[in-house]
């Protein structure tokens, strides 16, 4: 559409006297994007605040405990290392609470030993503070000790400095705020607020397999179109993918150790199979979807052939996504799932067997590829997987007049009819 370079003057008495404004479209369209976003950034907050309120539930439950526990059970006039402790313990170390409590007492006694030691050679002051710290960073780190030690036994260090000259005693209460700020912390999650562990993980899950799923659309419209555009949108936003898979690996060591802790949870050992076993196969649909739409793009830029069925394939993938994602949530076996991947291996078939250029070819074998994926994580074993991927692809893989297997893998339910 041509600008319009007229004076400002000039464009708004035409505007008045009922003349087309032509930036209206684009001004529209730019409005609509900007709306459209802040719609999804508000959505993000939300997911993210749901994400963390048991958690934000528990942190503060933990630390009010542990407060009235040192307060008034074992009468320390000023309990801040227990509330310290607990909250450190469950903020800190989703899936690892039990190891971040031995690293926070761990960390606690090398400050305690580094503190006491130098104080009584040196004395206190701003240059034994800073030597303090850094003999407590170096002496952790050449034992191999972690990064949560090394900051604890740095953090306990500057408060053994920094109060031993106006508090007495000061290292028991530090220990025994440690060992009761982590224990508190350990009993909310196992037995006084455990978190449903297949609530957390489904929770977890939903942006990563909607972020898949969309943008596999995406890709798959873009094909339909020749819109080179927004199938590079689709994969620059599937290579930002980070958060939602860290986000997803650190709810299953969460729930994994909630349901291994908590006695309330335990029952739900056995359904946390699926979700722990479908981790790394949807991190690898994840990767090699990004192989997918790049070859799109590949394919758009040279003017390829795109057949019909290699859309409505990569289509088929995203509602399988859709639908694991679903199955997983309602507890049930991801059959529908299953049929839509080969439905979308069927496809892949039809349109190579019509005719498809090089980085066509490698979108099909990256569906095929995805598909497989998404059957092991649905629970099939990658071999049984591979034979189903063979038959649902049909005959095109096979060298002219050679015959099927006989003793090839039954055929697969087949997949429901789209629509």
């Amino acid at each position: 559409m041509a600008r319009d370079d007229r004076p400002p003057l000039v464009r708004r008495t035409a505007l008045r006297e009922g003349l087309v404004d032509i930036d209206g479209a684009r001004i529209a369209e730019a409005t609509e994007q900007l709306r459209h976003r802040g719609r999804a950034s508000l959505h993000d907050r939300f997911h993210r605040v749901r994400m963390a309120g048991g958690l934000a539930v528990q942190a503060g439950l933990a630390a009010g405990v542990a407060y009235l526990i040192s307060h008034k059970v074992l009468g320390n006039p000023q309990p801040v290392f227990a509330p310290i402790s607990a909250v450190g313990t469950l903020a800190a170390s989703v899936g690892q609470r039990f190891r971040r409590t031995v690293e926070l007492i761990a960390g606690v006694g090398i400050g305690v030993a580094i503190g006491d030691f130098l104080i009584y050679l040196l004395g206190t002051g701003a240059w034994q503070l800073g030597l303090v710290v850094t003999v407590a960073i170096l002496l952790t780190i050449f034992a191999g000790a972690s990064v949560a030690i090394v900051i604890q036994a740095a953090a306990t260090a500057v408060l053994i400095v920094t109060l031993s000259p106006s508090t007495q005693n000061l290292e028991i209460p530090r220990f025994v705020d440690a060992f009761l700020g982590g224990g508190v912390a350990l009993l909310v999650t196992a037995v006084l607020l455990p978190l449903n562990p297949l609530r957390v993980i489904n929770r977890a899950a939903r942006p990563a397999l909607d972020l898949l799923a969309t943008q596999l659309d995406v890709t798959a419209d873009g094909l339909r179109s020749r819109d080179r555009a927004s199938v590079q949108r689709a994969l620059d936003r599937l290579r930002n993918n980070k958060d939602e898979l860290n986000t997803l690996a650190e709810a299953i060591e969460g729930a994994k150790e909630t349901s291994t802790l908590s006695p309330a949870r335990w029952h739900r050992r056995g359904e946390l199979i699926h979700y722990a076993e479908a981790a790394d196969p949807i991190d690898r649909a994840m990767r090699n979807t990004g192989t997918l739409i790049r070859r799109s793009v590949t394919l758009i830029e040279d003017e390829e052939p795109v057949p019909d069925p290699m859309p409505d394939a990569i289509g088929h993938l995203a509602e399988s996504v859709r639908l694991l994602k679903h199955e997983f949530a309602a507890g049930e076996e991801p059959e529908k799932a299953r049929e839509r991947s080969l439905r979308a291996v069927s496809e892949a078939g039809r349109a190579y067997g019509a005719g498809v250029g090089f980085s066509g070819s490698v979108v099909i074998a990256q569906v095929r590829t995805t598909a497989s994926d998404l059957l092991v994580a649905s629970g099939i074993e990658q071999e049984e997987a591979n034979r189903w991927i063979r038959t649902a692809f049909g005959e095109q893989e096979r060298p002219i007049g050679e015959p099927a297997e006989p003793d090839e893998a039954p055929k697969p339910p087949t997949a429901p009819p789209v629509g």
